[in-house]
């Protein structure tokens, strides 16, 4: 069965930083594309950020561009998240996905992990 189990969300100051880690068990993932999500109360999943296999190519939602990194580790089949200079509006549960196909539309991926909370206080 496969698994994707996200970690290090918590609660956090505004202008600070957390760093999200999914990691893939069961059947791999490594040849497959990585994106993560979120999930605010009262509003829909939107999409953050996705990373592709095989090459450095990334793409991210415009509220994030320039504070959010993606990157992944293919060894460890666990992508991360590097989230700076965050603000109280990123509050969220993330989730991240895996799929075959690339790009930021959620019905993309395949797979979902069960989500980590962030919380940014003002």
């Amino acid at each position: 069965q496969v698994q994707l189990v996200e970690s290090g969300g918590g609660l956090v100051q505004a202008g600070g930083s957390l760093r999200l880690s999914c990691a893939a068990s069961g059947r791999t993932f490594s040849t497959y594309n990585r994106g993560w999500f979120r999930q605010a109360p009262g509003k829909e999943r939107e999409f953050v950020a996705a990373i592709a296999w095989s090459t450095p190519r990334t793409n991210y939602a415009d509220s994030v561009k320039g504070r959010f990194t993606i990157s992944r580790d293919n060894a460890k089949n666990t992508v991360y998240l590097q989230m700076n200079s965050l603000k109280p509006e990123d509050t969220a549960v993330y989730y991240c996905a895996a799929g075959k196909a690339f790009g930021g539309d959620p019905r993309m991926y395949d797979a979902w992990g069960r989500g980590t909370q962030v919380t940014v206080s003002s």
